[in-house]
């Protein structure tokens, strides 16, 4: 039996989902859709964040958008949302987790980091661009008419 052939061992990741839409422009008067390297609502795992930078980056294994080959990149984690912890059972995930020095993390440090981000990416998310909605507004509760 080869190495090749043993399944690796799951790991703790934290996993999210990338924004369906993003502002973008002069002030964030523009939406486009996902990023430039993810397709909006993508899954992809975090390997890491910069804690230095107050988690504002982090480093993303995911599909990639042209052709949904695995990558793993840093990117703003305003530009992720849902975060949560998953064992990751996924051969190509693992490897590039593993070439990446990622430390198996406990259940318990997976979910409390998926928490903090969660928290901090939505602060980002509105902090970022420091100017009022775009008119028309087309993200979230400005979409629901009064009755």
């Amino acid at each position: 039996m080869t190495a090749e052939s043993v399944a690796p061992e799951p790991m703790w990741l934290v996993a999210a989902n990338v924004v369906r839409w993003r502002r973008y422009g002069p002030g964030g008067q523009e939406f486009r859709p996902g990023t430039k390297s993810y397709r909006g609502g993508a899954k992809v795992y975090v390997m890491s964040t910069y804690g230095g930078m107050a988690h504002a980056e982090v480093s993303t294994i995911g599909r990639g958008r042209g052709s949904a080959r695995w990558i793993s990149i840093d990117m703003g984690s305003r530009h992720l949302h849902t975060f949560r912890a998953e064992l990751v059972y996924s051969p190509a995930v693992l490897r590039r987790a593993r070439a990446g020095w990622v430390a198996s993390p406990t259940r318990e440090e997976a979910e409390r980091l998926a928490a903090l981000l969660e928290r901090l990416a939505a602060d980002y998310r509105d902090t970022h661009y420091r100017t009022p909605h775009p008119t028309p507004c087309l993200c979230h509760t400005c979409l629901v008419t009064p009755a």
